[in-house]
């Protein structure tokens, strides 16, 4: 990956990657004070092309995470686009990639606040392949830490101090033999995994927990609603979801832009539903991987060619 110059923007221009740095006195550094997005590319060999992913949906996101943090974007989000068009297309990947824009406060002072202070935004894109395996089903624990809430630390902000709750209940899955972890909100409902949004399918309707569960508004997460719904013809029903819920559930599979859709075989070791990828699951999976690399031209709006 790193025989050639890959690209970042930073400090408002495209530079070599090795280039772009921080000080450590930068105020996110020291105390988390940035947000973030993570954007996938995917490359089409039939078409010759690199598609980016709901890019625009993406950044209108960041907009709003900026605006929780007392920050503002450089540009508008359609100019943001544009740099990462060009950034994307200077570095030349003709394969899977990652994006990640950042926008974090860069002043070099100490003292925890947000008013008051400077903000830069930086870019970088990576080839990236699965963030977890999802050809098989995973076998998930639901965590002893809880979610945060929303008057603690935003979930519905890619806020990238936030993300150590994340970190705590993803070792700890890792460390007791699971792949992943789902976690509760502090009144005991389902809100999420560690990083992604979760489905369960019970009774012919696809389940989800609403957004007021402390949850990520995940892009991933409506893509899927709408091609179960209007591809399948799957009833989406957002409610609260109980713990035990899931271990009854005929499916169950998490999703978001680094996960994409990861089927879940087990929870708690309990098997869901034969312990198999279920139907629904497989064919949400295949209705996803071609919309992403533009096959299917009802949704080619939402992939945005780099060439």
């Amino acid at each position: 990956m790193m025989s050639k110059t890959i690209y970042a923007y930073f400090n408002k221009e495209i530079v070599p990657l090795a280039d772009a740095k921080i000080s450590i006195l930068t105020h996110a550094f020291n105390y988390g004070t940035a947000c973030f997005e993570g954007i996938r590319g995917y490359w089409n060999p039939d078409h010759q092309q690199l598609y980016l992913f709901r890019m625009k949906e993406h950044y209108e996101r960041m907009a709003g995470s900026t605006r929780i943090l007392m920050m503002q974007l450089p540009g508008s989000v359609d100019e943001l686009c544009t740099i990462t068009r060009e950034l994307v297309k200077r570095n030349e990947f003709q394969e899977d990639v990652y994006l990640r824009p950042t926008c974090y406060i860069s002043s070099e002072v100490i003292g925890v606040r947000l008013h008051g202070l400077e903000s830069a935004f930086c870019l970088y894109s990576l080839p990236f392949g699965n963030y977890i395996d999802i050809d098989r089903g995973l076998k998930v624990g639901v965590s002893s830490w809880k979610r945060l809430d929303d008057n603690m630390l935003p979930a519905r902000s890619k806020i990238a101090g936030a993300y150590v709750n994340s970190a705590f209940a993803k070792s700890e899955a890792l460390l007791n033999g699971y792949d992943e972890a789902i976690m509760l909100t502090s009144d005991g409902h389902v809100s999420e995994g560690s990083a992604e949004n979760l489905f369960m399918l019970s009774g012919g309707k696809l389940i989800t927990p609403p957004v007021t569960e402390n949850l990520l508004v995940g892009i991933t997460r409506h893509t899927i609603m709408t091609i179960a719904r209007d591809e399948l013809g799957l009833e989406i029903v957002e409610r609260l979801i109980d713990r035990t819920e899931l271990y009854i559930s005929d499916e169950l599979f998490l999703c978001g832009t680094g996960a994409q859709i990861a089927p879940v075989a087990e929870i708690d070791h309990r098997p869901v539903g034969n312990g198999q990828i279920g139907p629904i699951t497989a064919r949400l999976q295949q209705l996803y991987f071609d919309l992403v690399r533009g096959k299917i031209e009802k949704y080619r709006e939402w992939c945005t060619p780099v060439y």
